[in-house]
C-alpha cells in the first residue's frame, strides 16, 4: 500500500448549520453480506486481497494541497440535482443536500488490512488507499492500548446504496430510513472515504450505545490523530440531519481531522469557518 500521507490545513473553527448524508443502519448490519463488489474504471491496480482493479487519477486533488474551496464553491446543479464538483477531494461534503456525480466511483479502492466479522469479499471492505492505510494505523494503535476493532462498512456503490434504502423504508419505515441512511447518490459511503466500524461485542454494533463502550470512547478520543472524524455527533442532529452514529468514521486527513475533532465540530461547520477566515 502506498505509504504517502496527506495532511489537512489547520484552522480556528466556528459553527454553522448544513446537512449530511447518514449511513447503515443499526439492525441491517448483514444486508450487504452477498453484494458483489463493485470496479472503478481507469487504470490498473492491485487491492490489498491480491485481486486486480483498475482504478481512476484523482482530479479535484485532497484538500491540505491547495486552499479549501467553500461549500458554495464546489455545487453545481446537474439535472436539476445539486451536484458536488470535487468528488475526489478529502474535504468533500456529500449528504441530504449534496449529491455525487451520477456515475461516480472512486478511485484507488483497497482493502485494509483490519479485522472484519464476516469473511465474504464484498465492496464493503473497501476503501480509498489513502483512508485504507490511515484504517491500518489506528487499528494498530487501538490494538496497543487494548482495544479491539472490527470494521463493518466501508465503500458502498449507487446500486447498492439503491437497495439499501428501498429495504430500509419497506421494512423499518420511512422515517427510520430517513434517520439512519441517504438516498443513493448522497451517502458518504459511495466517497470511499468512510468505514462504520464496531467492537467485538455484537449487541453495540451499529447501535448509538457503542458511543459508551471502550471502544467507542477510545475512537472518539484518538481518531482524529489518524486522520479521522466521527461525522455524525451527539447533539448535532439539526445539524447533520441523522441520529448520532459513534460508529461512522469519515477520513479527511489529519491536520483537519485534530481540529474539527478538538473544536467538536461537524464538517460543515469547519468549512463553513475556513471559507470566513479565507475572506
Amino acid at each position: 500500500m502506498n505509504k504517502n500521507r496527506t495532511n489537512g490545513l489547520a484552522i480556528v473553527a466556528a459553527l454553522s448549520v448544513a446537512l449530511l448524508s447518514g449511513c447503515e443502519a443499526p439492525s441491517l448490519d448483514g444486508l450487504l453480506s452477498t453484494n458483489n463488489q463493485s470496479r472503478p474504471a481507469g487504470n490498473t491496480a492491485t487491492t490489498a486481497d491480491g485481486t486486480q482493479t483498475n482504478t481512476a487519477e484523482p482530479t479535484a486533488g485532497d484538500s491540505s494541497r491547495s486552499k479549501l474551496a467553500s461549500l458554495a464553491e464546489t455545487i453545481q446543479d446537474v439535472n436539476g440535482v445539486p451536484t458536488v464538483t470535487n468528488p475526489t477531494d478529502l474535504a468533500v461534503v456529500v449528504n441530504k443536500k449534496r449529491a455525487l456525480p451520477a456515475d461516480y466511483i472512486p478511485p484507488d479502492l483497497v482493502e485494509p488490512n483490519v479485522p472484519f466479522p464476516f469473511d465474504e469479499k464484498v465492496e464493503k471492505r473497501m476503501m480509498r488507499q489513502e483512508a485504507a492505510q490511515a484504517l491500518e494505523e489506528l487499528f494498530a494503535a487501538a490494538k496497543q492500548d487494548g482495544i479491539e476493532l472490527y470494521a463493518v462498512s466501508g465503500y458502498r456503490s449507487y446500486k447498492t446504496q439503491k437497495s439499501l434504502y428501498e429495504t430500509y423504508v419497506q421494512t423499518q419505515g420511512a422515517e427510520h430510513a430517513a434517520a439512519y441512511s441517504a438516498v443513493p447518490g448522497k451517502s458518504e459511503h459511495q466517497t470511499g472515504l468512510a468505514m462504520d466500524v464496531s467492537g467485538a461485542d455484537v449487541k453495540t454494533r451499529l447501535e448509538e450505545s457503542f458511543g459508551e463502550m471502550p471502544e467507542g470512547k477510545w475512537l472518539a478520543e484518538h481518531c482524529g490523530e489518524y486522520g479521522f472524524v466521527i461525522r455524525y455527533l451527539k447533539g448535532k442532529e439539526d445539524t447533520t440531519g441523522y441520529a448520532y452514529e459513534p460508529w461512522h468514521l469519515r477520513y479527511v486527513g489529519k491536520d483537519m481531522a485534530k481540529d474539527i475533532m478538538a473544536a467538536g465540530l461537524t464538517l460543515e461547520d469547519y468549512l463553513s469557518a475556513k471559507a470566513t477566515a479565507q475572506k
